[in-house]
């Protein structure tokens, strides 16, 4: 790689406080508590929580709690929008400067492992989005069909129409509109990011995870998923859709938005919605205690044992 295409290190000295663990687990309440002990500032590390309107399923901290700690990267785009880890690292590293600069901590709290990956391994480029090349790919997947698109795509990005199976709407429409966005295949940036340097170091970071056994996180997310009905996920979900947001949109195919629009539609009824949530939100959180278990630099602990994260954060990072 040239000088001149390397980038250049940017060097994070204030405290990052990393907090994760799956879906229901208890992060809320324990990252309230620790900005109560360490005046923090909270960025959520949540690929959801960043969307405005969706509320309910994304189990956003309510609007008592954001008015009394500052909280980074929640209600920043809306649903249409394309969010990514490229977007986080950007995102959150523009926090951290502004809280490094208020003398304060930053506590990244959430469930969405590739951001944190992303994050601290480095920095890349965001992929290209082109909200009428989007628009104009969806218009023709109604008209023509997924089998049209994806040989298109085989034509031009192979290794991309090899991964992405024809049924994959969401990916085949990201493949096609990188492409025509940016005039560049998929597979082209995603090599080109892999060939880039590390671009930021973080002097002081101490990152928890939480865990607990499998029936009691199965049951605390039996009961959130109760909870969130109950509190207005299906009027949620149709607002949404009368304020022209589809149910095929990404943001509306997540757990919860999903299961509600198929209830809306009339596929699953009451309880058929409510079997199949608390069934991939199970999914969901196996996967994410997957992904964190394979990321060494975390230091696990019980939900239950607030008192002691709280203690090896501040003997880590010298609170």
């Amino acid at each position: 790689m040239k000088d001149a295409e390397k980038q250049k290190t940017l060097v994070i000295n204030c405290p990052v406080i990393v907090l994760v663990g799956p879906t229901a687990i208890g992060k809320t309440a324990l990252s309230i508590q620790l900005v109560e002990k360490f005046s923090c500032e909270i960025i959520s590390m949540d690929s959801m929580q960043v969307y405005r309107y969706m509320d309910i399923g994304t189990a956003k901290p309510s609007q008592e709690e954001m008015q009394q700690i500052p909280h980074h990267l929640i209600n920043i785009v809306d649903p249409d929008d394309q969010y990514d880890a490229a977007r986080f690292v950007r995102d959150s590293l523009a926090a951290i400067r502004d809280i490094e600069g208020r003398g304060r901590a930053a506590l990244i709290t959430g469930g969405t492992g590739l951001y944190l990956k992303a994050l601290v391994e480095g920095l890349f480029a965001a992929m290209p989005t082109d909200k009428e090349i989007r628009q104009q790919l969806q218009e023709r997947l109604d008209k023509e069909g997924r089998a049209g698109l994806h040989a298109e795509l085989c034509r031009i990005d192979p290794e991309s129409g090899a991964r992405i199976h024809k049924n994959d709407s969401q990916r085949l429409l990201r493949g096609l509109e990188i492409y025509h966005a940016s005039g560049k295949t998929w597979t082209e940036l995603l090599e080109k990011q892999k060939t880039q340097e590390q671009g930021v170091v973080f002097t002081r970071m101490y990152q928890a995870a939480l865990t607990c056994e499998r029936e009691q996180l199965y049951q605390r997310i039996k009961e959130r998923s109760r909870v969130m009905v109950e509190q207005g996920l299906l009027e949620e979900v149709q607002t949404l859709h009368g304020m022209g947001y589809e149910f095929e949109l990404a943001s509306m195919q997540s757990i919860g938005y999903r299961h509600a629009g198929n209830l809306l539609s009339g596929i699953w009824n009451q309880e058929e919605m409510m079997e199949h949530l608390i069934r991939d939100t199970r999914r969901y959180a196996k996967r994410q205690m997957t992904w964190f278990r394979r990321n060494n630099d975390l230091n696990w602990f019980n939900r239950e044992e607030g008192e002691r994260v709280g203690e090896q954060i501040k003997a880590n990072l010298s609170l």
